[in-house]
C-alpha cells in the first residue's frame, strides 16, 4: 500500500482511505491515475504518459484527462494546487513523499472484498517496458503491482456492472482457446485473437480477470468443478476453419452451476489475407455481446409492463426504417403514447430521445421544434441517467446526444466512459471520432474510425464510422482514400445523401467531374432540396480549423452544382 500526505492507496482493493480512515470514493478512471503518479511521485509525467496509461488505445481528449485531476485534487483537498501541480510543457506531478508498507496479517481496513491477490503470480502477464525514474522504479512490488493494474486491468474496481454473481465485481477467467484445426496458421491466429480479447477485457470498468499463462495449452485447462482461484465465470473460446469461414465460438460459463450464462459465434471469411484484422474482429464480435452480457445484468426491468413497451420499441423501430417523414412521425405517437403510461420506463425514454435526435439530424423539426426536441431528449436522458447511471444503451445515447448537440467536451467524456463499459462499441467509437473532428483533431478522428472499423462492431452501425473515416480523410484532402471509405459505406447503405455527396466531392477534387455530377445527382434525389445552408452542422463550439477545411468541402459541391440556400457558405457534416 501507498501512503502520502496521510492517505493510504490499496492497489489491491482500488480503495483509497483518508488521514482519519475514511474511505474516500473515485471513480475508475481517477483512481487509476492517481495510482500513477503515485507511483511516479516527484516526477513530472507528460499528458500523453496519463492517457496511454489510463485510457489504452482508446483516443480521447485532454478533457477527460483535466476531469479526472480535478476530481483527485477535490478528493485530496488540494484546493491550492500544491499536491499535484501543473508543470507548464511537461505535465503533472505529484509533490507528496510516498511510502509504501505491506498489509498486516489481521487488517483492519474497511474494504475487506479482497481480491484474487495471487492471480499476478499463478498467470503472468506479458511486461511492458515503460521509462521511469529510478526513484518510481525503487518503490518495488507494490509500485509494480499498482502499473499492472493500471496498464493489464487485473483489479478493476467499479460500480459499472450489475450483480451477477453476488458481487459487484464479477471475477472472470479466460480460458486458453481451444484450437481444433491444430496446424501452425490456426494456432497463430487463436493466440492473437485470446490476446485481443484480453486487451479488450482490461479495459472494461467493474471486473476482474484472470488470464491463461503464457503459452498455456488449452488442453492442460482444469474441469470447472476443480477449479479453486476463485473465479465466478469462465470465459472458454474455440476456433474452427472450414473452407469458406474461420467461426469463433465462446461461452460464459457461470463457474459454481457450470450453466452457460450466454454464447456467442463469429463467422469471417476464411480469404481475408490481414489475419491480425481477421483476429481483432473475431474478438471483437464475441467481446461486444459479452461486455452487453454483462452490463444487462442487473439492470433488467421488473416492471409487468415492460414486455409491452418492448413491443412499442419494436413497431417504432419498424416504422422509421423507410426514414420517411411521415414514418418518423408514426414511431414519434408510439414511443410518446407508451412512454405517458409508464414514465419511468428507462428503454422508452432512450428510444425517443433517440428517435428526437434522428429528427433533428434529418432536419425533420423546424428550428422551434428542434429546440424543443433537443430539451426534451435531455430531459428524458437525464432522467435514464439518474436510473441507470452505467446502462450501456443509456451513456452511448448521451455520448450521441451530446455529440449532435456540440457539446464537445462533455461529449469526450461521455463516450469514453460508454467505451470503457464496452470497448468494442462501433457507434460510441463513431461519435468519439466525430467530435475529435469538429474540434480540428482530424487525424485523431481518423484513427478511431480506423479503430471502429477494426473491431467492426455492431454490423449494423458499419457503414457509419466507413462514412466518418472518409469524411476525415475529404477534410485532410486524402481524396483517394476518402472515395474508398465512402465506397464502401455506400455498398452497405446506398440510401444516405450525405455520404454521396462527400463521395461527390472526392471525385471532383480528384478531375473526375463527371462522376461527381452523377454522384450529387444521386445525393439530390435522396435528400431532394438540400443546399449548402440546410445540410450543414451547427457551427457552435467548432473550432476554426474544422470550419476552414469542411467550409472547402461545400464550395466545391457548389462548383458541381449543389445550390447554396443563401449569401452564407457553411461546412458540410454528419448525418443521413
Amino acid at each position: 500500500m501507498f501512503c502520502f500526505a496521510g492517505f493510504v492507496l490499496d492497489p489491491d482493493r482500488a480503495a483509497l482511505h483518508g488521514p482519519d480512515g475514511s474511505a474516500i470514493k473515485l471513480r475508475p478512471k481517477a483512481f487509476e491515475l492517481l495510482k500513477f503518479l503515485v507511483a511516479n511521485n516527484r516526477r513530472a509525467v507528460t499528458k500523453r504518459e496519463l492517457m496511454e496509461a489510463v485510457w489504452p488505445g482508446i483516443h480521447v481528449g485532454e478533457d477527460s484527462l483535466f476531469q479526472c485531476i480535478r476530481e483527485i485534487r477535490s478528493a485530496l483537498g488540494d484546493t491550492q494546487r500544491h499536491m499535484i501541480k501543473l508543470v507548464s510543457g511537461r505535465g503533472y506531478v505529484l509533490t507528496a513523499e510516498v511510502s509504501t508498507k505491506q498489509e498486516s496479517a489481521n487488517p483492519q481496513s474497511p474494504a475487506s472484498d479482497t481480491p484474487i491477490t495471487d492471480a499476478p503470480a499463478t498467470y503472468p502477464v506479458v511486461r511492458r517496458h515503460r521509462s521511469g525514474s529510478p526513484k518510481a522504479l525503487a518503490l518495488g512490488g507494490a509500485a509494480l503491482f499498482c502499473m499492472l493494474a493500471v496498464v493489464f486491468g487485473l483489479a478493476v474496481s467499479s460500480p459499472g456492472f450489475g450483480d451477477i454473481s453476488g458481487t459487484s465485481q464479477p471475477v472472470i477467467e479466460v480460458l486458453p482457446i481451444v484450437d481444433t484445426a491444430g496446424d501452425a496458421q490456426s494456432a497463430a491466429l487463436a493466440q492473437s485473437i485470446a490476446a485481443e480479447m484480453i486487451n479488450g477485457l482490461t479495459k472494461i470498468d467493474g471486473i476482474r480477470l484472470i488470464v491463461p499463462k503464457e503459452r498455456e495449452p488449452a488442453a492442460s485447462a482444469k474441469p470447472i468443478s476443480s477449479r479453486s482461484n476463485g473465479a465466478g465465470f469462465l470465459l472458454q473460446g474455440e476456433l474452427q476453419r472450414s473452407p469458406q469461414a474461420w467461426i469463433f465460438r465462446t461461452r460464459f460459463i457461470n463457474a459454481s452451476s457450470g450453466a452457460i450464462e450466454s454464447a456467442a459465434q463469429v463467422k469471417l471469411d476464411a480469404g481475408e489475407p490481414d489475419r491480425q484484422r481477421l483476429a481483432s474482429r473475431l474478438a471483437a464480435g464475441a467481446g461486444y455481446e459479452l461486455a452487453i452480457r454483462l452490463n444487462k445484468s442487473g439492470q433488467t426491468d421488473n416492471d409487468p409492463r415492460a414486455g409491452a413497451a418492448n413491443v412499442a420499441i419494436q413497431q417504432a423501430s419498424a416504422s422509421i426504417n423507410q426514414t420517411t417523414h411521415e414514418r418518423f412521425a408514426t414511431a414519434r405517437s408510439i414511443l410518446e403514447k407508451y412512454l405517458a403510461e409508464q414514465p419511468d420506463n428507462v428503454d422508452l425514454q432512450i428510444a425517443l430521445a433517440a428517435l428526437h435526435l434522428r429528427g433533428i439530424q434529418l432536419a425533420w423539426y423546424d428550428p422551434a421544434e428542434s429546440r424543443t426536441a433537443e430539451n426534451d431528449a435531455r430531459s428524458l436522458l437525464e432522467h435514464a441517467l439518474k436510473a441507470r447511471p452505467n446502462f450501456i444503451p443509456v451513456l452511448g445515447t448521451y455520448c450521441r446526444f451530446l455529440t449532435v448537440t456540440n457539446q464537445f467536451a462533455e461529449s469526450l467524456v461521455a463516450c469514453a466512459r460508454a467505451l470503457s463499459l464496452n470497448p468494442w462499441d462501433g457507434m460510441a467509437l463513431f461519435h468519439l471520432g466525430l467530435t475529435q473532428i469538429q474540434l480540428g483533431r482530424f487525424e485523431d478522428g481518423l484513427a478511431t474510425f480506423k479503430q471502429a472499423d477494426r473491431f467492426d462492431t455492431p454490423d449494423v452501425s458499419r457503414w457509419t464510422w466507413l462514412l466518418g473515416a472518409g469524411f476525415a480523410d475529404l477534410l485532410l484532402n486524402r481524396n483517394e482514400n476518402a472515395v474508398g471509405w465512402l465506397q464502401r459505406s455506400i455498398a452497405i447503405t446506398p440510401g444516405t445523401g450525405r455520404t454521396h455527396m462527400l463521395l461527390a466531392a472526392a471525385y471532383q477534387r480528384l478531375g473526375r467531374p463527371a462522376e461527381a455530377k452523377q454522384t450529387l445527382a444521386t445525393a439530390m434525389q435522396l435528400r431532394p432540396g438540400s443546399t449548402a445552408v440546410n445540410i450543414v452542422l451547427p457551427s457552435l463550439n467548432a473550432s476554426p480549423t474544422y470550419l476552414e477545411a469542411s467550409e472547402k468541402i461545400s464550395r466545391t459541391l457548389i462548383e458541381i452544382g449543389l445550390p447554396a440556400g443563401g449569401d452564407e457558405q457553411k461546412p458540410v457534416g454528419k448525418g443521413q
